[in-house]
């Protein structure tokens, strides 16, 4: 057995502690992997995988210590967590350092920028589940921008509020594993953790000493016991195991789903509003999105997650897009501070956590000067909201003045790379600069009399990490000059040698130590401003939090003028009034195109008391289902805030969107099309409220024909029929569905037109005030491209079933047993003269129809 050597029984001990973990293992200027995490990260770094030496069996791979920012973002995104071993002592001929872990980074606790996406928050999320309650507990907490959230639900609000945030990791209690993986049924990262942080007094004594409050009635979560313990548990597990620091976590909030618009995952997922499963698609959030700043981004993402269904903060976001359309001169101005703003929220992260350098502080300090501008612009504004919005913007001239009077306008990136403070703050600091610049031009003139002194004009004294100063002449020049006395010669190479002299070594040694000194000093200054910063981080934080707004407001602003939206009225009625409403997407799909087609646009009218239902029929490709995106996404983003794409619209709040379009399966849960749709429509079903609106598209298409009919009638009955009426759109292809307005008094039919034009099919995207009767699949499947002999049959066998009229004739056709039977079981003494007639039609179809077939 070979024996262990005392780095790698170091390196195994750490290992043991952190099982499941990538250990980046400090050695001098590498960070370096072993055995099988190196076999893993050679693969995903694509760097070599070699041994520890010749006779080890010890897998190495590894990177310089410097390039770690270049090679954590890869082995955080390949999902590993990561425990960074650093040395914790200076090297002082020690056999072996000392070394520990300073740091967990896995995919939900992380920092790095090159690893984060600027555009969305990366949130930790971590769930509580107690036996025989029908409550979980969930809490969500972003370490890069200090947003943490908390709430509690069953298990639908948990999925809903995952699908909602798209956490990267979720920590849960170590013996809930088999609940937890059973009711998340998805991709995302799981990490278990001891069942001791998940304690709730544990848990509540953490957060209220983190806030420094008495109680956590002041952010209204205090009743919330499985939130709390879950919220406790994620703040223990990035504070005391991955090694974060927290000052910038100051508040935490209730997710409470009842202040906002309710759109369920897979009517979310159906609108495509923020991502979509086809790769070219453009989705709600690309029309919307003209912001500038990284908060702004992520901003408008949360806003289109979480509409508004309160009617004072929705025309409160009016008034303030209104008034910055109305002082348009204003906005040019604001917007060109917008783009010098960096990603204030993650800026703080880094600076609570001790890992901002100089140059960061320099970003801060650019960042917050162009903030104090976007306040002055708003107070010289002639509008009184803008006035109040400037005022909002806290005071912070007193962080850009020590931040303007400390640093170098070109700090550098890190410290020892250059002059980062400056002169005046620090008169031990200037006296040692003196001393550096005192010995550097005693080096310059200890190098112009050389030059006097040989007679060679290009001597040159140089600087290595090895020899530090020394004089270097070509062997060229050796045979023409005798060489000093006072030179000692330290190196011989091909065509030069390298000289030493006394006098070089003591003003090396002067430099030395003052360079030491002075970064000392340097790093002590440094440190002493990041607390400053740290101590202003609440305001820092709240004007982050306005800047963020204001981008979003403007971008919503640019929308307006660019796609001519207007401004929607909000009453507390239960109608819904859109006039001229176009949809979003396609419209700048048309645009985009530059050709001459215009979006026709449609009116929507629906009331709870004569037009609760519209059943909509029409051909395939008329538009169907894009009138109920449509009218969908103009209610989101009116509740948004924006404008929208419409001449004029009158909205009575609406609580609920329902939408269920498309068809797929989903047959890794064994799910087929249909299945899936029932499932999705019983959701709507069992969720209505007063205020919901509804939107289904072809709903039955997925079974037989009448099974189809029956289900999709009984649907728009049970609609219909329901106390707490819900505003419903309806899109079908079966026409029979029509006749229900002869029988339910609150449904409409709406069709869209088309026209057929020898053969050919010409949309309109008309809606008229009555139903359809043709779908003119034959039609569309010609346009497709379907060979003419299919396109001739289908004609053919179409003409024929057009003249079954009944199911019955159909069996007839289908099965001459039954027309044995049927002809077998008559009783003609029974038979009365109309039921007679009725029957020798029936036989007289049956052999025209057997001729045609």
């Amino acid at each position: 057995m070979k024996a262990i050597t005392p780095l790698m029984k170091q390196y195994n001990e750490i290992k043991n502690k952190f099982p499941n973990s990538i250990v980046l293992f400090k050695v001098g200027d590498f960070y370096e992997i072993f055995g099988k995490d190196a076999r893993k990260c050679s693969k995903v770094l694509n760097i070599v995988l070699t041994k520890r030496h010749k006779k080890s069996d010890i897998e190495l791979a590894g990177f310089p210590h410097h390039s770690i920012n270049n090679y954590l973002p890869k082995l955080i995104k390949a999902g590993f967590k990561i425990a960074i071993c650093d040395e914790l002592e200076k090297t002082e001929n020690k056999v072996i350092l000392k070394r520990g872990v300073t740091e967990i980074i896995t995919p939900g606790v992380v920092t790095n920028s090159e690893v984060l996406d600027a555009k969305n928050n990366n949130f930790l999320g971590a769930i509580y589940y107690q036996k025989n309650s029908q409550k979980l507990g969930i809490s969500f907490l972003d370490i890069s921008t200090g947003e943490f959230l908390v709430g509690e639900g069953d298990q639908n609000y948990i999925n809903q509020m995952i699908n909602k945030f798209l956490p990267k990791e979720i920590i849960y209690p170590k013996q809930k594993k088999n609940y937890i993986k059973y009711i998340l049924n998805n991709k995302i990262q799981l990490q278990s953790l001891e069942d001791c942080f998940f304690s709730f007094n544990y848990a509540y004594k953490n957060l209220i000493q983190h806030f420094q409050t008495n109680s956590l009635k002041g952010f209204n979560i205090h009743k919330l016991f499985l939130g709390i313990t879950s919220a406790g548990a994620i703040l223990a597990y990035v504070c005391n195991i991955c090694n974060y620091k927290i000052n910038h976590i100051t508040s935490i909030k209730r997710i409470d789903l009842e202040k906002y618009l309710n759109i369920e995952n897979f009517s979310f997922e159906n609108l495509e509003i923020l991502t979509s499963k086809n790769e070219d698609a453009v989705t709600l959030l690309k029309i919307l999105d003209f912001t500038y700043t990284p908060m702004g981004s992520r901003l408008i993402n949360k806003w289109l997650r979480f509409p508004l269904k309160n009617i004072k903060k929705i025309k409160s976001r009016q008034k303030i897009l209104s008034e910055f359309l109305k002082n348009k001169k204003i906005v040019k101005p604001i917007i060109k501070k917008l783009k010098q703003i960096a990603d204030l929220e993650r800026l703080i992260a880094k600076i609570v956590n001790l890992k901002a350098t100089p140059y960061d502080l320099l970003i801060l300090k650019k960042t917050l000067k162009n903030i104090i501008d976007i306040k002055g612009i708003l107070l010289d504004s002639k509008s009184k909201s803008l006035k109040q919005l400037a005022k909002k913007i806290l005071n912070c001239n007193k962080i850009y003045r020590v931040l303007e009077k400390v640093l170098f306008a070109d700090a550098p990136k890190t410290l020892n790379k250059g002059k980062v403070i400056k002169p005046g703050i620090s008169k031990e600091l200037d006296k040692l600069r003196n001393v550096v610049t005192n010995s550097e031009n005693t080096i310059f003139k200890i190098c112009e009399r050389e030059r006097k002194d040989t007679g060679i004009k290009n001597l040159k004294i140089n600087y290595n990490n090895i020899f530090g100063y020394y004089i270097e002449l070509k062997k060229t020049f050796k045979r023409k000059i005798k060489i000093p006395k006072n030179w000692k010669r330290k190196q011989i190479l091909a065509n030069v040698e390298r000289y030493i002299t006394e006098e070089l070594k003591n003003s090396e040694l002067k430099i030395k130590l003052a360079k030491a000194n002075l970064s000392q000093i340097e790093q002590k200054i440094l440190a002493d401003l990041i607390n400053f910063v740290i101590e202003e981080i609440d305001k820092t934080q709240h004007n982050s939090k306005l800047i963020a707004k204001i981008d979003v407001i403007l971008s919503l602003v640019r929308c307006a003028k660019t796609y001519n939206y207007i401004c929607p009225k909000f009453n507390k009625s239960f109608n819904l009034y859109i006039k001229g409403g176009r949809h979003p997407v396609i419209e700048f799909k048309i645009n985009s195109n530059s050709n001459e087609l215009t979006y026709v646009s449609n009116d929507i009218f629906l009331t709870r008391e004569k037009k609760q239902i519209f059943i909509i029929t029409g051909p395939n490709m008329a538009g169907k289902s894009a009138i109920l995106r449509q009218t969908a996404l103009i209610i989101l983003m009116a509740q948004l805030g924006s404008y929208i794409p419409a001449k004029y619209a009158e909205i009575g709040i609406i609580e609920q969107i329902f939408i269920r379009v498309g068809a797929s399966d989903n047959i890794s849960i064994g799910e087929s099309t249909f299945m899936r749709e029932m499932n999705e429509t019983a959701s709507i079903l069992n969720n209505i409220s007063e205020r919901s609106l509804i939107l289904l598209d072809e709903i039955g298409r997925g079974t037989s024909t009448y099974d189809g009919i029956s289900i999709a009638w009984a649907i728009i009955e049970f609609l219909h029929n329901h106390p707490k009426k819900p505003l419903v759109l309806f899109a079908t292809h079966y026409h029979e569905l029509n006749n229900m307005i002869s029988y339910y008094k609150r449904i409409i039919n709406l069709s869209l037109s088309v026209k057929k034009i020898n053969n050919t099919l010409i949309y309109t995207r008309k809606l008229l005030p009555y139903g359809c009767q043709n779908s003119y699949g034959i039609n569309v499947a010609q346009l497709a491209g379907i060979p003419n002999i299919l396109i001739k049959r289908a004609k053919k066998i179409l003409s024929l079933f057009e003249k079954l009229k009944s199911f019955e004739t159909i069996k007839l056709y289908r099965n001459y047993k039954i027309i044995k039977n049927f002809f077998c079981n008559l009783k003609l003494k029974q038979l009365t003269l109309a039921a007679s007639i009725t029957i020798l039609k029936k036989i007289k179809f049956f052999f025209q129809s057997a001729r045609i077939a």
